[in-house]
């Protein structure tokens, strides 16, 4: 890893721990990292301005249901993903994309009928096109698996008051293949596979979080059919 390159992290979202976590792993391996953020948290004091100053995306969310009731919304992430894509192309950048679009809770898991035990289902569209933008400027996609084991339930609270002892962080380097650039919106049969690429990740970080949770953690799907990534580590990090 460099820290004059350019790179892409995908990472699951447990916490607001996330991205402490995330940057205090990278801090002196990669450039400084960019979050696409929930347009809410540039309310909260200090951090949301925070935020702000060191120029970190913020995306609106709205709902299927919104809408429908309001379509001129539709399509305001990704120029919002555009216009910051632009940005990141002229000085060596991080972008971090939590793609479940919210933390993982088993309440929301269930609410969104997710297909995987530990995960929320990924959305595919702003990650397609941010490879599809910076895509042959990124030197690789860094694959990034987050657990708490100790403290599932407030892992953030926990983290303030130091009673997390113990973080389990999978990361995995893969490389931008040219079949992960494409057009998103207008080529079904590229949106389609792409879909799947990222539904195989997902379901692969399903595999590594429930063999921690079973005291076993599997190899990824991809180890197992003999393709090898250019790195696979697997961290404790201890608070």
């Amino acid at each position: 890893l460099r820290k004059d390159g350019w790179y892409l992290i995908i990472s699951n979202h447990m916490s607001w721990t996330d991205i402490v976590v995330l940057g205090h792993l990278f801090r002196d391996r990669l450039p400084v990292p960019k979050f696409f953020m929930k347009h809410e948290l540039i309310y909260i004091p200090l951090l949301g301005l925070a935020c702000w100053g060191l120029d970190m995306p913020f995306m609106r969310r709205y709902s299927r249901e919104f809408l429908l009731r309001n379509p001129h919304l539709r399509g305001k992430d990704i120029e919002t993903t555009r216009n910051a894509c632009e940005k990141f192309r002229h000085i060596p950048t991080t972008v971090i994309n939590f793609v479940e679009g919210t933390r993982f809770t088993e309440q929301k898991r269930d609410a969104a009928r997710s297909r995987y035990r530990h995960l929320m289902p990924p959305k595919a569209a702003g990650l397609a096109f941010t490879l599809a933008a910076m895509g042959e400027q990124f030197d690789s996609l860094i694959n990034v698996t987050i657990r708490y084991p100790d403290n599932a339930e407030t892992p953030f609270k926990d983290f303030l008051m130091g009673r997390v002892k113990r973080i389990q962080v999978r990361i995995e380097e893969l490389p931008v293949d040219e079949a992960l650039i494409g057009d998103y919106f207008n080529d079904k049969q590229f949106k389609r596979g792409f879909q799947e690429w990222l539904n195989q990740r997902w379901q692969e970080k399903d595999e590594v979080l429930e063999g921690w949770q079973s005291g076993q953690a599997p190899l990824p799907v991809a180890a197992k059919s003999g393709e090898e990534s250019k790195e696979s580590a697997e961290a404790n990090s201890a608070n």
